[in-house]
């Protein structure tokens, strides 16, 4: 079974790589010539813990192929996957198809009878019917399945999750599709991965709703982390112990200066809006989307008030990624809380062990440091906004004094109060109200 999946941005390098590993050959399409040479020269174009192995491994195998001819890879397809972008649509929030209709008129001139599409981008309910539509009035001569495939991947750990899925979830319409899915699956079925076979409107909305059950929860927590502050609690704790509960579960309960990352923010977004057009309001994630943006508001003007007090010109941001092991910055908190602190007239001396290079083009004004330590050389203040395994051995008495200041902002919570008894260090965490520490005592 030869599969082509077009698109090599996050979703379709990891799946393509993956179902090599699988044993079927792959073609990655896209029509980015300069990425496409960077990959065939094995180059990994995204920062992934262990995708350059696994990539490196199916390409020596043959197993493997990059391209920008969609049309011969369509061709040569039994199973033509798309996953290109579906970015938040200016003004309303909803997903921008044009990628994934572009990516669809490619494939109903080149597919072969039988070809089996399979929609793995994140869409909006209903927009796999229209693809199948769309496909079907330009090729009514030609017999093909479509099936929507959405995908459960946490960046930073995507291998694993596609090799060890909770689910897999397939929205068909036949049984050519079904029995598709089944075969490209068929590692995981016999791992005996539970796999969720459903219509295709179906699989479109558990996608959105998963995401944003898991962006409500975030907010949550982030919304009893302030209850704590004010009222003695450790949100830690808290977060702990209902976290036991299984009807709640311990995932995605860690406070923090709100959410980002390519996901979250705009599914909830276009979950929102899909509400709206269908005139079943979805409020609790509207009020998700506008808690979550005040957030990364309030966290800046914590550090912004701070920095004032101390005096110095300077605020240290360490960890610009929306989250540790990535590269991806796309709608990082961290992006806007800088945005909030330059706004106030501070300078921002930053680190990141791996998103450097992405922030650079965005934030063009920060002053890019080598190291944590080279960050905080002269601030007022030090943020903590990425939780890297980097940042959770720092000297903190070294901090301290490299510091022009003495507040540590740790919006992540890494470290413990006695972590930071004795470096002098002004240390403030979220969702701790009980007990804090400063340089003179811990109370």
């Amino acid at each position: 079974m030869n599969i082509s999946m077009i698109g090599t941005g996050y979703v379709g390098l990891v799946s393509g790589v993956c179902f090599a590993e699988f044993g079927f050959p792959v073609s990655c399409v896209d029509l980015n010539a300069g990425l496409i040479a960077r990959l065939n020269a094995g180059e990994v174009t995204i920062f992934e813990p262990g995708l350059d192995e696994l990539m490196a491994r199916n390409i020596r195998d043959g197993r493997l192929s990059f391209t920008t001819d969609l049309a011969a890879s369509v061709a040569e397809a039994d199973v033509i996957f798309i996953a290109v972008g579906t970015p938040s649509r200016r003004g309303d929030g909803e997903a921008d198809l044009q990628y994934i209709e572009a990516a669809a008129d490619a494939v109903a001139a080149a597919m072969k009878p039988g070809a089996v599409i399979v929609i793995k981008s994140t869409v909006v309910v209903g927009t796999n019917a229209r693809i199948r539509d769309r496909i079907r009035a330009a090729r009514p001569d030609v017999a093909f399945s479509m099936v929507s495939n959405p995908e459960f991947l946490r960046e930073g750990s995507a291998i694993e999750d596609f090799m060890r899925p909770d689910r897999v979830v397939v929205g068909v319409e036949d049984a050519r599709g079904r029995e598709a899915m089944r075969r490209v699956y068929r590692p995981l079925y016999l791992r005996e991965t539970p796999m969720v076979v459903t219509t295709l409107e179906n699989a479109e909305i558990i996608k959105y709703a998963a995401n944003a059950f898991l962006a409500m929860k975030v907010t949550f927590i982030n919304q009893v982390a302030d209850l704590c502050e004010q009222a003695g609690g450790n949100v830690q704790e808290v977060a702990h112990a209902i976290g036991m509960d299984k009807r709640i579960g311990a995932k995605f309960l860690h406070a923090g200066p709100g959410f980002g990352g390519s996901c979250f923010p705009k599914d909830t977004r276009a979950f929102a809006a899909t509400g709206r057009r269908f005139d079943a309001p979805q409020t609790l994630i509207e009020e998700v989307v506008a808690v979550n943006e005040a957030r990364k508001q309030a966290m800046a003007a914590r550090i912004v008030e701070a920095a004032r007090k101390t005096g110095a010109q300077s605020v240290a941001v360490l960890g610009i990624a929306f989250k540790p092991n990535t590269d991806d910055i796309r709608e990082s908190p961290a992006l806007d809380i800088v945005r909030a602190i330059q706004k106030a007239g501070l300078t921002v001396r930053a680190h990141d062990p791996e998103a450097m290079n992405a922030a650079r083009t965005v934030l063009p004004d920060v002053i890019w440091c080598a190291s944590a330590y080279e960050a905080v050389e002269g601030a007022g203040v030090v943020a903590l906004l990425t939780e890297w395994n980097a940042y959770r051995a720092l000297d903190l008495k070294k901090i301290a004094d490299l510091m022009a200041g003495n507040v540590l902002f740790d919006m992540r919570n890494v470290y413990k109060l006695e972590d930071v008894a004795d470096t002098g260090l002004d240390y403030r965490s979220v969702g701790n109200g009980a007990v804090s520490i400063t340089p003179k005592s811990i109370t």
